[in-house]
Parts: C-alpha cells; structure tokens; sequence
C-alpha cells in the first residue's frame, strides 16, 4: 500500500469516530474523495445512521468524483435498506477506484460490495490500515457476529481499589480533568450503563456534560426487581433521554407499569444464580441495537461482566488517595482461588490527566 493510500484512509477513519456513539445500529464510517491530489469530498455516517458516509462525501464531491479515488473505512453496502446500496452510487458517480480498510462482516454485504464495484469497471484496494479501522468499528463487528456491544468499563477509584468510603461517600475520588475525560469518552459511546446500586446511591444523570453535544447516549441501569428512586434525577428525565431498564424475567406488575409511564424502556433479561446474567444483558442490548456500551459500575454489575469475559477495554482512573479496607472495592467477588483465573488485559496507555492517572487496558492478546 502507498503512502498517499494510508495518508487519505488515516483521515477517513478520523472522520469516521466523529461519528462514535450517534450512529448506531449502524457502523461509524468515514469517506474522503480525492481526485488528482485532492479533497473534493468528505464525510461520515450522520445521526441515526443516515446519510451513510459515501453519500456525504458524494454529494460534497458533486461532479468532481468522477474520475476520482473514494477511500472508505469499511467495505460500501451493497443491499437496498432504507436507502440504496452505497456501492451502486459510488459506481453511479463514475469513480475509478475505491481503497477500503476492512470488509464487512454483516451477510448482507460480506464482499458483495467489492464484487459490485469490480464488476462495474472500478478498482478495489483493501486492507488500507485495517487494524485501526478493526479496533475502530469492533462495536458494529462484535454486535454483527456475536450479538453483543462492545463494552467499556470505566473504574474511578482511590489508588488502593476503593471506589466508595465505609458510608458509601464517593463524591469526589477523581478531579475535575478526569470527570471531563468521562464525560468524552460517554459521547463516544451509544449507551451509559450502571448498577442499580450505583444508582441509588449516587443519583446519576448519566448524561454527557458541558461538550456543546446535541444527543445524549442512552441511559441503561440494570435492576433487577425495578427497586429505583422514582424522585431521583433518572425518573425525572425518562420521558427527555433515554432510559433502558435491564430487569428480571418476573418484575413488579406495578413498578413496571409506573417507569413504562414515565417513558422508561423496560428489557427483560434472564437470570443467572439470582442475578441478571451478564451475557444474556449484552444479548438484549445488542438486539436493542446498541454497538458500544460504555459501563460505569457498579462494583456487582463490573465483576460479573469481568467474570463472564465480556469487558472489551477497562478504563481505570486512579486517585492520589487512600480509603482503606473498609471502603468499597471498586470490583466485587470474581470467586477466584488462584490467578490462573484471574481476567488479564494488556495495557494500552497510562496518560497523567489533571491530578489523576487514567489506565486503558485492552483485552489480552488482542493487540
């Protein structure tokens, strides 16, 4: 692959995270026409999912895609859905070549999308930075393969694992730098997602914060039997952002109705040792839509995802204090005897962020 090749896809996968958290179902996909050196058209997957980028950066191109070069982070659809196959209009705009960084996964395109361009005459490059473009967009391929979102785990604890004191006071471990992190890294996420536990306890908006942003990520709390404040800050606003209630196969007829009325969305799931099970909770947010689920506890609802081996990336922003051994450990019992058992991740970076410092872990091996 040239240099010009990696240069102009590199773009087109920035411009495609701009798009991370506000078009799902649908992948987050960049596009970047270039015709004799240069930019005629950009563009990527907009709200709710449409337009697709291809047709952003068309339509921005005009008539100078003919004859040029689209470079497009994932293989261009091939199937009538609500809009026409992005492949037949890159063939319709007269592009000579289309570079692609990775093939999609989904059976409804799967290659087909290549094999339509080639066929109409155009030229097909693929695996242009394809790792970045794999890591990227593996929220749309793990819910395309296997079901389920990917999941971020997000921890903000003292620097020895507490993530509460003794009386359950926890406002604030981090300072404000790092909670304005979060509040970027929410936006990049289609779902916010917490215990019940934690939302009792704190009363959490959930929402993303002072980032000038006109859409909010959906609000998930799993709870079981629905046992939520009907005065807290989440009840209040249901009927304005939206809010997903995981639940237990058999709620209160009662507390169902009354969260339904306040505009909540109620997700039965199925239960494993008398608590949600974790697997069957990504299961029911992936058929829901969702690609990216970003998890901020609590300490149950993060070691039963640890223990299930369905934390994708974890987030831990470590404080320069101490609680203690009385304080509330920011992962609950994973029932481990030994550390052959133990979940592993491979450090990605360790970045100091105001008076904090924030470790990303990535799945083990998976770099």
């Amino acid at each position: 692959m040239s240099e010009t090749d990696k240069r102009f896809m590199a773009l087109a996968l920035s411009l495609g995270r701009r798009g991370q958290g506000v078009c799902w179902p649908n992948p987050s996909v960049g596009c970047v026409i270039v015709r004799d050196g240069r930019i005629v058209g950009r563009g990527w997957t907009q709200a709710g999912g449409r337009p697709h980028a291809e047709t952003e950066a068309l339509t921005q191109a005009g008539q100078f895609a003919r004859g040029a070069t689209a470079y497009v982070s994932l293989e261009p659809c091939a199937h009538f859905g609500k809009t026409p196959p992005c492949a037949q209009a890159l063939i319709d705009a007269g592009v000579d070549r289309v570079v692609c960084a990775i093939e999609d996964s989904d059976p409804r395109v799967a290659g087909q999308g290549f094999a339509m361009l080639q066929d109409a005459g155009v030229e097909v490059t693929t695996g242009v930075l394809m790792e970045q473009a794999s890591r990227d967009l593996s929220g749309f391929f793990l819910k395309t393969e296997q079901g389920r979102p990917f999941v971020t785990l997000k921890l903000a604890s003292s620097f020895d694992g507490r993530i509460a004191t003794g009386t359950g006071h926890s406002k604030w471990i981090t300072g404000p730098k790092a909670r304005r992190a979060v509040h970027v890294m929410r936006a990049r996420h289609d779902a916010v997602m917490v215990g019940a536990g934690t939302a009792r306890a704190d009363d959490p908006s959930l929402t993303v914060r002072d980032l000038g942003i006109d859409s909010q990520p959906v609000r998930v709390v799993v709870s079981r039997h629905l046992d939520l404040p009907l005065l807290g800050q989440l009840a209040r606003t249901a009927a304005e952002i939206p809010l997903w209630l995981c639940h237990g196969p058999h709620p209160d007829a009662e507390k169902a109705r009354t969260w339904e009325g306040l505009g909540a969305r109620l997700i039965p799931c199925a239960l494993d040792d008398h608590q949600i099970d974790a697997a069957d909770l990504l299961k029911q947010l992936g058929q829901a839509g969702l690609t990216r689920v970003f998890c901020e506890g609590g300490s149950a609802l993060s070691a039963s995802l640890l223990a299930e081996d369905l934390v994708d990336e974890l987030v831990v922003f470590s404080a320069g204090l101490a609680i203690g051994a009385e304080g509330l450990p920011a992962i609950g019992s994973l029932g481990l005897d030994t550390l052959d058992g133990a979940p592993r991740f491979d450090l990605i970076e360790a970045p100091v962020i105001g008076g904090d410092v924030m470790h990303r872990w990535g799945r083990a091996g998976s770099a």
